[in-house]
């Protein structure tokens, strides 16, 4: 009884794997066309949407698989030495400008 208890565990682990991934390369490639122009032969006209949701659902997925989108410092913040760092670039660029 057990034997099929932990095949039927493993099967549907492997089915919600399937799953997830089609998500990841479903919302994937729809942020990827969201980003590129098609050729004009296509027929195909040039969408223009918000894919604030779709990136949503991308990153969701991802972090399902263990892997995080975030930067800085891991916590998806950035540090006080990240943001001094920052001003710093920001102002010599300010100031090769006026040179």
């Amino acid at each position: 009884m057990d034997n099929h208890e932990n095949d039927k565990e493993s099967r549907l682990e492997i089915l919600s794997t399937f799953v997830r991934l089609g998500i990841l390369v479903w919302s994937g490639a729809i942020l990827t066309l969201a980003y590129i122009q098609l050729p004009a032969y296509l027929g195909i006209p040039e969408q223009k949407f918000d894919n604030t949701f779709v990136a949503s659902i991308f990153t969701g997925v991802l972090s399902t698989f263990g892997i995080q989108t975030t930067k800085g410092n891991g916590k998806g913040t950035l540090t006080k030495e990240d943001i001094e760092k920052m001003l710093a670039a920001q102002n010599q660029r300010d100031l090769n400008k006026k040179v």
